[in-house]
């Protein structure tokens, strides 16, 4: 429980580390979801990040550029934030199937949840927004994808360090 209270306060910090784009800013929650799955394990992992939508629903500036509340999870930006919940999920269960996962396999569990993270993302913002798909992808995912790359191979090889130093 505490490491999933710690990964939710990380994540929530990594919200203030942002770059302001419109209608969804850059953060480096990623960087945080992805070795809460990591590290944690899929349940652990997912209730790191229900912590921080939580925390955010009731009232704390947990979210992106500060904001807070319910209207953050039903607004453009909420299927992003279920995502973190269902892609830190399935991050730490696929890293799990494997006795000794190694960088190739810590990656694409990685980049598996961050497809479920988009998808469910581009559908919220697409309904939302009223975007078409294509045009919620462009906005929602595009501006993204070489930064997220970065942050999920920091993250593996973060995770790799000092996966054996958890003890869950």
């Amino acid at each position: 429980m505490v490491y999933a209270s710690m990964f939710g306060a990380m994540t929530a910090l990594g919200a203030y580390i942002t770059i302001p784009l419109q209608p969804v800013p850059i953060t480096l929650q990623s960087l945080f979801l992805n070795l809460a799955g990591a590290l944690l394990g899929g349940y652990l992992g997912a209730l790191s990040q229900v912590i921080y939508v939580l925390l955010g629903v009731m009232g704390l500036p947990v979210f992106a550029g500060g904001k807070a509340g319910l209207g953050v999870l039903l607004g453009p930006t909420g299927g992003y934030l279920i995502g973190f919940i269902i892609g830190t999920f399935l991050i730490g269960k696929l890293i799990e199937v494997k006795e000794k996962p190694g960088f190739t396999w810590v990656l694409f569990s990685m980049i598996v949840g961050h497809v479920v993270i988009y998808g469910l993302g581009i559908i919220q913002l697409s309904v939302v927004a009223k975007l078409s798909l294509a045009k919620a992808a462009v906005v929602g995912v595009i501006p993204f994808l070489a930064g997220d790359t970065l942050k999920i191979i920091a993250a593996a090889v973060i995770a790799l360090k000092v996966k054996d130093r958890i003890k869950l």
